[in-house]
């Protein structure tokens, strides 16, 4: 009987059927939310997506579960991953370790996507919570299945980027400050103050514009708790007021705990960057930050005026309310709606005499911090360039990272447009109902209510459809260039192995790459290095003297577009020493070639020779390197003439490289040629083989476009084959 009796509130309700009712309808959206996410992430995200911050923040969370803040290596320009910074034998990311931490805990459960499932099932569980405080159990359910049908949700939600584990924690601040509030609990007001600073640790910027509505509040509200005698509000009356003393206490709380984590990540900008107010990413790039004025990130820089802020931010905004939210016009349109019922009760509510209330906080002044998130968030957006850069073209909102992702940088208004979206749409129904209702009676009234819903629905449906497949379905497309640009990967055994990977952005690994991580040791089952110039592959040789080499190519242009395919190679590489190498080429020669001339480069020397077809659709070249030079010494097939320097020099390490350009009627050309690492060193040569090779079109210098790979070739008699000896 006592049992039963402390189970039950004072009304009489069982306490625990209360509580199981308060955590299934944030759970009713959270789980599906959870199954999508994951779904989502991975079918449509197996090998990431086109936002390299994913290999960066997976690097991290990988090197946090190793125990570690930094790479260290003596090869810093061979093994740096995008977005690291290099301070000597060390690197570390631009990024801080939060929300790396969040995608860790889900490796430490068995995949690093149970995080993202993890974060998504909080995110929305988090915002039927806080609206459900703001309006009631009907519209908080509502507005999580507005967020379930948010693009901009969904699809971020899928990725391993820093802005949904950030929203987590500000939304988690959020549902403690509210319960601190209205509990006058100093334990909630501890939680509230633990997630705000850990916002904080992860973006600091993006905490800061959260809690500005939360801290109107609260300031508020300490106005409000001061004693209503004028006189006794100096600061020794203020603390003898026992209202005054509970509200103030418990925001010492809050603001205690989230100051100690701004001095945790004070101190660790100190130990990575050796300032505590020099964040990783100013160390990366100083003029990567906020402000108006030159901003600059790696060579790409822009006068960001206070206008240009204005007009990308205005195109961000339109692109959001347009295409990234649910069933994207209507929710925004829903949202809008909601927000004008809001205005419209609180003109009324706060218009009266005598509504200044005491401390606390009402339905009505939470849903007042929702729209002053709108507010908050928008306006501070202006001040960081970052929302120009998600724009790949000003005046075309349909390109670049937002077309993909959405506007990323305003992910923190899901909550806000969730909520209000909700709530229109509960005011519109009722609105409905009650003009129905007024000319029919209630048979008629359900009828033509029925009507209505079947025709909204499909509206409804079409629209969400739209919203959701677009951005599913472009990222989807570039999730097939990707799986056939690793396929070689899928079915070779690595172990021990240490592979060239190409740099086609710059001399950076994971970029584009993101699938070929290093574990945190650099020294994992596979090292993945960068394909440089022959004396720094010779030092990593070297250095990973024991493991098998491969080298990772393709015949293609990489860029970031779907359409922009590659055809893969995975090579086997070997080092092959000897006094001398010697080195026999056969290449195709059309019928119908004018002319043939051969050229052997060691740097920025050459040798240079012609050719005069004697044999069939075949010339044999022989070509030699010694500690002395390189030098052609034979040819099959046809007459060869020297016709400048004989022999090129090779110092040390260096590229050597044959190119034969065959000459055809009305002067085009294509040309064949191989380069090959050597290393001339102490009377022997040493090279690793084969050679890249490329077959190039009216041009002796290609890309990786010319990729030569076997049996791959558009012209017809085409062909190359090589063959290498060493003389011991």
């Amino acid at each position: 009987m006592n049992l039963r009796r402390a189970l039950r509130e004072p009304t009489g309700r069982p306490r625990v059927d209360r509580t199981l009712r308060a955590v299934a309808v944030p759970l009713a959206v959270g789980v599906p939310a959870a199954v999508v996410v994951l779904w989502l992430s991975t079918t449509v995200f197996p090998y990431l997506s086109v936002n390299h911050d994913e290999g960066v923040y997976l690097q991290q969370a990988a090197m946090l579960l190793d125990g570690r803040l930094f790479l260290r290596t003596p090869f810093p320009d061979a093994l740096r991953p995008w977005f690291f910074v290099v301070d000597g034998d060390r690197m570390y990311s631009k990024y801080t370790p939060v929300p790396a931490a969040v995608f860790a805990l889900g490796k430490l459960a068995g995949s690093y996507r149970y995080a993202l499932a993890g974060v998504a099932a909080a995110n929305a569980a988090l915002v039927v919570a806080l609206t459900r405080d703001a309006f009631d159990t009907r519209t908080g359910l509502l507005a999580g299945i507005a967020l379930l049908g948010t693009p901009l949700f969904l699809v971020t939600s899928a990725t391993f980027l820093p802005y949904a584990p950030t929203t987590m924690l500000n939304l988690a601040f959020a549902a403690a400050y509210v319960r601190a509030v209205r509990r006058d609990d100093r334990r909630w007001a501890a939680l509230a103050g633990c997630f705000v600073g850990l916002a904080f640790f992860a973006r600091p910027y993006t905490a800061v514009l959260f809690v500005v509505p939360f801290a109107a509040h609260g300031l508020l509200e300490l106005a409000r708790a001061r004693p209503t005698d004028r006189s006794l509000r100096t600061p020794s009356s203020l603390f003898g007021s026992p209202t005054f003393r509970r509200v103030a206490g418990r925001y010492a709380v809050v603001s205690a705990l989230g100051l100690a984590w701004v001095g945790v990540t004070l101190a660790y900008n100190w130990h990575v960057t050796g300032s505590p107010l020099r964040f990783p990413y100013a160390a990366f790039a100083p003029q990567d930050g906020l402000g108006f004025g030159h901003r600059e990130l790696l060579g790409y820089e822009r006068d960001y005026t206070p206008m240009l802020a204005l007009r990308a931010n205005a195109r961000v905004l339109w692109s959001f309310a347009a295409r990234w939210t649910v069933a994207a016009p209507l929710g925004t349109l829903l949202a809008a709606a909601g927000l004008g019922s809001f205005v419209a009760r609180a003109r009324a509510a706060w218009s009266g005499p005598g509504t200044s209330g005491g401390p606390g906080l009402s339905d009505l002044e939470l849903r007042a911090v929702f729209a002053g998130l709108l507010l908050s968030v928008v306006a501070g957006n202006v001040y960081f360039w970052g929302n120009l850069n998600v724009l790949a073209e000003l005046d075309n909102p349909g390109d670049g990272f937002i077309a993909l992702f959405g506007p990323f940088y305003h992910f923190d208004l899901l909550l806000p447009l969730s909520a209000f979206a909700a709530s229109g749409a509960v005011a519109v129904a009722s609105r409905v109902r009650r003009l129905v209702r007024v000319r029919l009676d209630r048979s008629q009234t359900r009828a033509v209510l029925l009507a209505l819903l079947l025709v909204a629905a499909p509206v409804l449906a079409v629209a969400e459809q739209r919203a959701v497949s677009r951005p599913v379905a472009a990222n989807a497309d570039l999730s097939e260039k990707h799986a056939a640009a690793y396929q070689p990967f899928e079915r070779r055994d690595l172990s021990n192995a240490l592979v060239f990977v190409p740099t086609p952005y710059g001399d950076w690994l994971n970029h584009p790459f993101q699938a070929l991580r290093n574990a945190p040791s650099l020294h994992g089952d596979v090292v993945y290095v960068q394909n440089r110039d022959a004396a720094g592959d010779f030092r990593i040789v070297d250095a990973y003297d024991d493991r098998k080499l491969y080298r990772y190519t393709y015949r293609g242009r990489w860029s970031p577009a779907a359409d922009a395919t590659v055809t893969p190679a995975l090579q086997r590489l070997r080092v092959r020493e000897g006094e001398r190498v010697r080195v026999t080429t056969t290449v195709g020669i059309p019928d119908d070639t004018r002319g043939v001339n051969v050229r052997l480069e060691a740097g920025d020397r050459a040798a240079t020779y012609s050719l005069v077809r004697t044999g069939d659709d075949r010339v044999t070249l022989t070509w030699v390197v010694t500690p002395d030079g390189a030098r052609v010494v034979d040819a099959v097939g046809a007459n060869l003439t020297e016709t400048g320097r004989a022999r090129v020099p090779v110092d040390g390490a260096e590229r050597v490289s044959l190119a034969v350009t065959v000459v055809q009627p009305g002067g085009s050309t294509f040309t064949y040629r191989q380069e090959a690492s050597m290393l001339a060193a102490n009377g022997t040569v040493r090279t690793l083989w084969p050679p890249e090779e490329r077959l190039c079109r009216l041009t002796v210098h290609c890309g990786r476009e010319g990729t030569y790979l076997p049996g791959e070739t558009t012209l017809d008699g085409a062909f190359v084959n090589a063959t290498v000896e060493t003389d011991p």
